[in-house]
């Protein structure tokens, strides 16, 4: 990133990893906390100095059952500290939801990984802390949002304009894709799910997205969004070469697909 000028990026989409002991190829996810949260102010500082001043940068955190404050002593870290981001907005990533209909009946839906545990539950959600320079950056609220309900509040708000469309919130529920092979399907342990990028993408505008940035590509998640969205311009960075060849994989079958689609 350091090679890159400033004031370059209009939106950054990353999930670095999470300081959880996974078993990533070429990172030791166990670092010392205070270590680990030194390495991420060297480089959220860095993403800082590419960012415009309308510039977001969308932060997917989890955290664990046993270490649940890592999250928040990240954003703390990263926002009383200079250069010191504002946290403008907090998603919420669901993985999995179980709802009562107003008929009485449950209804489930998404995938999470079950624990063994008598001290705590399974956990089925994940941050997204939305980081901008001033605190101000106007986003597509309805862009990334969902249908009323109630569809005579389409009248009843005026913001609506008459579009059936309200914003949705800061509860995204977005599953991610199950695999049969982990080796041959998604040979990465931690992967967030291409949708989950697209709704960043959407909420802080796609007219005003001309360059995405993710400085943890992985196999090319944020890539295969940008792909998708055919946003103008992507960079993206990761240690592991392998996981990059993945990636430039992933992007040539989507292509390759979407093409088919267009005939």
């Amino acid at each position: 990133m350091k090679q890159l000028p400033s004031n370059c990026m209009d939106l950054i989409v990353t999930s670095p990893p999470y300081n959880l002991d996974i078993n990533y190829s070429t990172y030791r996810d166990n670092l010392d906390r205070n270590d680990f949260i030194a390495w991420c102010q060297e480089w959220t500082t860095e993403i800082y100095r590419l960012m415009t001043n309308e510039a977001s940068f969308f932060l997917n955190v989890g955290g664990a059952p046993t270490d649940p404050l890592l999250p928040h002593q990240l954003i703390l870290s990263i926002t009383r500290e200079a250069p010191n981001f504002i946290l403008q907005n907090t998603f919420h990533w669901i993985k999995s939801i179980s709802v009562e209909t107003r008929q009485g009946e449950t209804i489930s839906a998404g995938h999470f990984k079950p624990i063994n545990s008598k001290r705590f539950v399974n956990d089925c959600h994940e941050y997204i802390f939305h980081l901008t320079k001033t605190g101000e950056v106007p986003l597509e609220r309805r862009a990334a949002g969902v249908e009323y309900a109630d569809k005579s509040n389409i009248a009843r708000w005026g913001h609506t304009g008459g579009e059936d469309k309200r914003c949705r919130g800061n509860n995204w529920f977005i599953p991610y894709d199950t695999i049969m092979s982990r080796n041959k399907q998604r040979p990465h342990p931690a992967t967030f799910p291409v949708a989950l990028v697209e709704q960043c993408i959407r909420i802080h505008g796609l007219e005003r997205t001309k360059h995405l940035l993710d400085p943890f590509t992985g196999i090319g998640t944020s890539a295969l969004a940008a792909q998708r969205m055919k946003i103008e311009k992507f960079t993206g960075f990761d240690i592991d070469g392998d996981y990059l060849e993945t990636a430039r994989e992933r992007l040539a079958i989507d292509a390759a697909e979407s093409s088919q689609h267009l005939l």
